[in-house]
């Protein structure tokens, strides 16, 4: 039997489970060691309704983060969305750069999105990614006091930026258990990637799993299982960018609440970063995230990062960890 085939039968039986409700699952609970978490960005759309049929086809339960206006404007697909047991977050109400914004029109813009969210599919977003990665301290703060745990991601597909098949999938194999993948709905080729992006995963024993509103990370689809984050006390990281030229800006971090401490950040690509100072710094395979260690120069650190092309995002930071 087929890997696709065991995986279509598995949803079939767990149709039949839940009463003819159709919410896809992993072929085996046994099989999973781990959890990762899909997101597709910018529904609903005209296909939806195709990408919900590949995802059920394959047993994936995803996240859906949606546009206020798109949910407004398709309630129906919207609506299949939840039906089809994906969790939907909030993705701004127009995919503006918010970060341009007021404390005020954040507020605005994120509370009239779960409101349209809530009043198509019955159910307020606790998620909130903002558009571009782009965010800072006032939207993070104006997320959370509604409700919402804002979500980057660890891998980019790179499905928006015209990437093949072959490419998409070859990105999504450097998913690891907790992390979170970048896909878009509405392209072709996001969908046609699909059925490999799964036949991977579960080859590492890998599924799909819900992302945690309380850690950010993919967890088991009934919020068990979690991923566990990093050992240690908790820390502050503030960052501020005190220069900024035409081709590259200084990004500088301060961490308070301890002498020893590890810091995530996050680079959008194509940014790069050139140049690192007061730190000691590792690099995730896919060479945007950071984790940052001191060196003994103290509880600042900072870092050149070249646009590429990408003037707008800035650098993330994901934790920030005592020990």
């Amino acid at each position: 039997m087929s890997l696709r085939h065991a995986i279509r039968l598995a949803v079939v039986a767990t149709v039949v489970a839940t009463g003819g409700v159709a919410v896809a699952g992993p072929a085996s609970a046994a099989t999973c060691n781990g959890y990762v978490g899909l997101t597709f960005d910018d529904g609903p759309t005209g296909s939806t309704s195709a990408l919900l049929t590949v995802l059920r086809n394959n047993g994936v339960r995803a996240t859906m983060f949606n546009i206020g206006q798109n949910a407004q404007n398709n309630r129906s697909a919207a609506q299949a969305q939840t039906a089809a047991g994906m969790w939907v977050g909030n993705h701004s109400w127009s995919h503006a750069h918010m970060t341009s914004m007021s404390q005020a029109q954040m507020q605005s813009d994120l509370s009239q999105t779960s409101n349209a969210i809530q009043s198509a599919t019955g159910t307020r977003p606790v998620l909130f990614r903002p558009p571009y990665g782009e965010t800072n301290a006032t939207l993070q703060s104006v997320a959370s006091s509604l409700g919402m745990r804002q979500v980057i991601w660890d891998v980019d597909s790179q499905d928006w930026n015209g990437a093949s098949v072959g490419t998409i999938v070859a990105n999504a194999g450097r998913l690891q258990a907790g992390q979170v993948i970048l896909m878009h709905d509405g392209l072709q080729t996001t969908r046609d990637a699909i059925p490999q992006i799964m036949a991977n995963l579960t080859s590492r024993n890998l599924c799909p799993g819900m992302i945690s509103p309380s850690t950010g990370r993919a967890v088991a689809p009934d919020g068990g299982g979690t991923t566990p984050p990093p050992t240690g006390g908790t820390c502050t990281a503030t960052a501020t960018t005190p220069n900024v030229w035409g081709d590259r800006y200084n990004t500088s971090v301060t961490v308070s609440g301890a002498s020893t401490w590890a810091v995530v950040v996050a680079i959008t690509p194509p940014q790069k970063v050139v140049t690192i100072w007061n730190g000691t710094a590792t690099w995730d395979s896919s060479g945007n995230v950071m984790t940052m260690r001191p060196n003994g120069s103290g509880n600042t650190f900072g870092f050149t990062t070249m646009f590429n092309g990408n003037s707008s995002a800035r650098p993330q930071i994901r934790s920030c960890t005592a020990g």
